[in-house]
C-alpha cells in the first residue's frame, strides 16, 4: 500500500497533473455559484494581475522625465519579464481616435443630449462661430468642417474625463498638488504568482529604482502592482518557514531525543505522518478531481494529531513488560487507539454533512490523513519496534512520576466555589465576544505596499475591482441599454460625491438605439433647413448648397459601432475588461458587461450603491469584499455546529466504553475551548473562522489526552502522562508557535492552539479517575494545589 501510494504520488507531482486550486468561489456551493458572476470577478482581477504601475515624480517635469528614462532604461533590458508602455506621439494620439471619427453623429454626452433638446438655435450657432474664429474656444480635432458644433471635441474631452493621465512629451502624465509625475504602466510577461518570476521581476525594478535615484536624487517613486503584494506574501511567508517551521521542527526532534535518546523514534513518527499525507492527497484527487489550497493548509495541520498514535504505541512499549512482545502490546492498546481514531474521524466527518464543498474536502483529506497514519502504527510498529528496542532517559521518568503529585479534583464545596468563579469568569469574557468576518482583517500587506497602493489609486482615480455592477442581458445592444439606464441611476450619486465616475463600454459604445438617436437628434436639431446649420451658412456668407453639403458631410457616416468593432481597436485596450461578450454554457442572458466604480473610498456608501441596482431587470450589484466575508461567516457558524454536534457523538461513543466517567475525557478540551473563547473575548480579539477550525482540533488532543490517561489509570501509569506531555508539546511546538506569526489566519489559529492546547494539558489530570475513583470515590486534594494546577 505504502509503495502505491507513493508511486501515485509521485505520478501527479512530477507529472505536474494537478495544481492546487486557490480560488475562493471553488468552496461554495455549487448551486450557489454563479459562472457569469465567477467570470466578470475574473475578468476585473486578471486586468489587474498582470499590471504593474510605477509613478516616477519630481518637483519639476524635466527631472520626472529624466528619472523615468533612467528607470525605462534598466527594463528595457528586460522585455522578457516586463513590457514598456509605448511613446505616446501625436500620431499615435491620431490613431487612436480616427476609428471614431466616422460615427462622430452617434457619439453624444448626456449634457450634450440635453442641450440639443433645449438650446435654442442661436446657442449652436454662437458656439459654431466660437469653434471657427475664437482662439480660446478649446482643443480642435480635426478641421472646422468635420465637427462645427463641438459634439465630438466635447465627446472626447467627456472620454478623457475618465482618467486624470494626460499625453505630455510622448509620455503619460499625471500631476498632484503642483508634483509632477510620469506614470510607467508595466505589462509583466510572467506569472505574478510565480515565486521564480517575484525572484527575477522585484531586483530589477530595484535597479531601476537606483538608476532613477542616482539621475535625480530626490525623485519619489511610487510602484503598486499584485506582483509586489505576492512577492512580501512569499517573502514573509519563507522567513516564518524558516523560524517557525524548522524552529518547532528541531524542538520537536530534541524533544522525542530526550525522552529515549534514539533515532528511531523520530524515524518512526516521520514514516506515519508520510503515509498519512500521501494517503490523503492521492485519495482526495481520485475522489474530487483536485485538491484546494486551503484543504493542504487546513489538513496538513490536523494531521499532526496523527503523531500521537505513534507517541502512544512507543510510550506504551517503553513502560511495558519486556516479556510481552509487541504484538500483544498492540491488543492491549487496541480499545484505546480506536476510539481515539473513531473520535477524530467523527468530528471531521461531520464537516463532510455541509453543502459547502470546501469543508467536505477538508473533512476527507484530514480524516483520510488520520487513518493512514493510524494504520501505520497498527500495521508497522509492532514489527518495526521489538520489546529491548527503546529505553527511557532519567527526565522521561521524572516527568512521568509527576502525574502521581498531580491534583485531582472531587465534588465538595472547595470544587463548587471553583466552578461558579470559572462560570463568573469565562461569562463575562464569552459575553464580550465578538466576530469579524471581514476578509480584510485576514490579510496584512506591508505598510509601505498598502500605502502606495492608496496613493497610485487616488492619483489615477482607478476603480475598485472588488465593487461594481454585472450588467446581462440577452443581447450585446440589450446590455448597453440597460447599462444606459444604470448610468442615470448612477448620475446624483456623483453629484454627492459618492463615487468620482464610473467606467463601461457604453461610455465608448451607446447602444444602436442610442445611436440612433443621437444620429436623430443631430439631424433635427442641427442640420434642418431652418436649423443652426442654416443660420450659421447665412453668418459666414455661405449659400444652401454649403448647406447640403455640410450637412451630407456631417451625417455621412459607416454602420452603427459595436462592441465587437470597439474591441478591435487599440483605444478598447484599457476598458476589454469591462466585456464579457457571450459567457457559454448560460441560457436566459449569456451577454454580460461590468459598469466599475471610481473613487469609492468610502465604503459606507456601499448600501446606496447596491440600491441603486434594485428593481432594474439584469443588473446586479458585486461586493466581492462582502461576498467572501459572508463565506467565512457561514463557513464559521457551520464550524460552530459541527463542533457541538461532533462533542456530542465523541460523547456518545466514549459512554459505550467509559460509562458514566466519560465526562471526564470532554470535560478537559471542553472547559479548555470555553477558557480559551473567554480569553479572546477578555482581550478583544474577534472570534473567526480560523479560531473555529483550532477549536476541532483542540476536542481532537483533549480526546486523545484523556484516553490515553484512562486507558492506564488503574495504575497511574507514568507512561500514559509521557504520552501526553510528549503529544502536548508536540502539538505547542508544531501550531502554538503559529501565534507568532504576521499572518493574521495563522496567528489567529496559532493563538488558539497555544491557549487551548496547554489548558488541556493542565486540565486532564485533575480530571482524571484514579483506581479508587472508578468505583465513585474521588481523592481529595488542597484549594490552593488546585487553583496552581488547573487554571494558572
Amino acid at each position: 500500500m505504502a509503495v502505491l501510494l507513493l508511486a501515485h504520488n509521485a505520478y501527479l507531482w512530477f507529472g505536474q497533473k494537478i495544481v492546487p486550486d486557490s480560488d475562493i468561489l471553488a468552496l461554495l456551493p455549487v448551486e450557489e455559484r454563479d459562472p457569469v458572476l465567477q467570470q466578470s470577478f475574473s475578468h476585473m482581477v486578471d486586468s489587474a494581475q498582470q499590471r504593474v504601475i510605477v509613478l516616477v515624480g519630481a518637483d519639476d517635469w524635466t527631472q520626472a522625465k529624466r528619472a523615468a528614462d533612467a528607470y525605462s532604461a534598466v527594463l528595457a533590458q528586460r522585455g522578457d519579464l516586463l513590457q514598456l508602455p509605448p511613446p505616446m506621439t501625436e500620431q499615435a494620439q491620431n490613431d487612436w481616435l480616427a476609428p471614431f471619427q466616422q460615427h462622430r453623429p452617434a457619439l453624444l454626452t448626456p449634457a450634450q443630449q440635453d442641450a440639443l433638446q433645449h438650446q435654442p438655435k442661436q446657442y449652436w450657432v454662437d458656439t459654431a462661430l466660437g469653434q471657427l474664429y475664437s482662439p480660446f474656444a478649446g482643443p480642435k480635432l480635426g478641421a472646422w468642417q468635420d465637427d462645427p458644433f463641438g459634439l465630438f471635441s466635447g465627446w472626447v474631452q467627456a472620454r478623457a474625463q475618465e482618467t486624470p493621465v494626460r499625453p505630455r512629451d510622448e509620455r503619460l502624465f499625471v500631476e498632484n498638488n503642483g508634483r509632477q509625475y510620469v506614470l510607467l504602466p508595466l505589462t509583466l510577461k510572467v506569472p505574478a504568482f510565480s515565486m521564480t518570476a517575484q525572484r527575477s521581476v522585484l531586483p530589477l525594478l530595484e535597479r531601476a529604482a537606483q538608476a532613477a535615484r542616482q539621475a535625480v536624487p530626490q525623485v519619489e517613486l511610487v510602484s503598486a502592482g499584485v506582483v509586489l503584494h505576492a512577492a512580501a506574501a512569499s517573502t514573509q511567508a519563507s522567513g516564518e518557514m524558516s523560524t517557525i517551521g524548522l524552529g518547532s521542527l528541531a524542538g520537536i526532534v530534541l524533544l522525542v531525543w530526550l525522552t529515549f535518546r534514539s533515532v528511531k523514534p523520530i524515524l518512526l513518527i516521520a514514516l506515519s505522518l508520510g503515509i498519512g499525507c500521501l494517503g490523503a492527497w492521492s485519495l482526495c484527487w481520485l475522489v474530487f478531481g483536485r485538491v484546494h489550497l486551503l484543504t493542504l493548509v487546513f489538513g496538513a495541520s490536523l494531521i499532526g494529531v496523527a503523531q500521537d498514535y505513534g507517541i502512544y504505541f512507543m510510550c506504551s512499549r517503553l513502560g511495558a513488560d519486556r516479556a510481552l512482545s509487541s504484538a500483544q502490546l498492540l491488543r492491549r492498546l487496541w480499545p484505546g487507539l480506536l476510539l481515539t481514531l473513531a473520535a477524530a474521524v467523527i468530528g471531521y466527518m461531520g464537516l463532510a454533512l455541509t453543502p459547502f464543498p470546501g469543508l467536505r474536502q477538508m473533512a476527507l483529506f484530514s480524516a483520510l490523513g488520520l487513518l493512514f497514519a493510524w494504520l501505520t502504527v497498527i500495521c508497522w510498529f509492532p514489527f518495526l519496534l521489538q520489546p529491548d528496542s527503546l529505553h527511557g532517559t532519567r527526565a522521561a521518568e521524572r516527568y512521568g512520576a509527576s502525574l502521581v503529585r498531580w491534583p485531582l479534583l472531587h465534588w465538595n464545596r472547595t470544587t463548587l466555589v471553583l466552578a461558579l468563579l470559572f462560570v463568573a469568569l469565562a461569562g463575562f469574557g464569552l459575553a464580550r465576544l465578538g466576530v469579524n468576518d471581514d476578509i480584510r482583517s485576514l490579510q496584512s500587506p506591508p505598510k509601505a505596499l498598502l500605502a502606495d497602493q492608496i496613493k497610485v489609486g487616488k492619483l489615477l482615480d482607478a476603480p475598485t475591482p472588488v465593487q461594481f455592477y454585472l450588467v446581462r442581458g440577452a443581447s450585446a445592444e440589450i446590455v448597453l441599454q440597460r447599462e444606459e439606464a444604470l448610468k442615470q441611476r448612477l448620475d446624483p450619486l456623483i453629484a454627492k460625491h459618492l463615487i468620482s465616475g464610473y467606467q463601461a463600454l457604453s461610455n465608448w459604445v451607446p447602444s444602436q438605439q442610442a445611436q440612433a438617436a443621437n444620429r436623430a437628434a443631430v439631424g433635427h436639431n442641427l442640420l434642418a433647413d431652418d436649423g443652426p446649420l442654416g443660420l450659421l451658412a447665412q453668418r459666414i456668407g455661405e449659400d444652401s448648397d454649403w448647406s447640403a453639403t455640410m450637412r451630407k458631410r456631417l451625417l455621412t457616416s459607416a454602420a452603427p459601432l459595436t462592441p465587437a468593432d470597439f474591441l478591435q481597436l487599440p483605444a478598447s485596450e484599457p476598458w476589454r475588461h469591462l466585456w464579457l461578450g457571450q459567457v457559454t454554457g448560460i441560457d436566459g442572458n449569456p451577454y454580460a458587461s461590468i459598469v466599475a466604480l471610481r473613487g469609492l473610498n468610502d465604503y459606507a456608501g456601499l448600501p446606496q450603491l447596491k440600491q441603486a441596482a434594485q428593481g432594474m431587470d439584469g443588473v446586479q450589484w458585486v461586493d466581492k469584499v462582502g461576498e467572501i466575508s459572508s463565506v467565512l461567516g457561514r463557513y464559521r457558524l457551520y464550524m460552530g455546529w459541527v463542533l457541538l454536534g461532533a462533542y456530542a457523538a465523541i460523547f456518545a461513543l466514549l459512554s459505550i466504553r467509559y460509562r458514566a466517567a466519560a465526562w471526564r475525557i470532554m470535560a478537559p478540551p471542553l472547559l479548555a475551548s470555553m477558557a480559551t473563547l473567554a480569553l479572546l473575548g477578555w482581550t478583544g480579539q474577534p472570534l473567526q473562522l480560523f479560531h473555529v477550525l483550532a477549536l476541532m482540533l483542540i476536542l481532537g488532543l483533549g480526546v486523545d489526552y484523556g484516553i490515553f490517561l484512562y486507558e492506564q489509570i488503574d495504575r497511574r501509569d507514568r507512561f500514559a502522562w509521557l504520552t501526553v506531555g510528549l503529544s502536548a508539546i508536540n502539538a505547542l511546538l508544531s501550531f502554538g508557535l503559529l501565534s507568532l506569526s504576521k499572518t493574521p489566519p495563522l496567528h489567529a489559529f496559532g493563538l488558539t492552539m497555544l491557549i487551548g492546547t496547554a489548558l488541556v494539558w493542565l486540565i486532564v489530570p485533575c480530571l482524571a479517575a484514579s483506581s479508587s475513583s472508578r468505583g465513585g470515590g474521588y481523592a481529595k486534594i488542597a484549594l490552593p494545589t488546585v487553583v496552581n494546577h488547573c487554571f494558572l
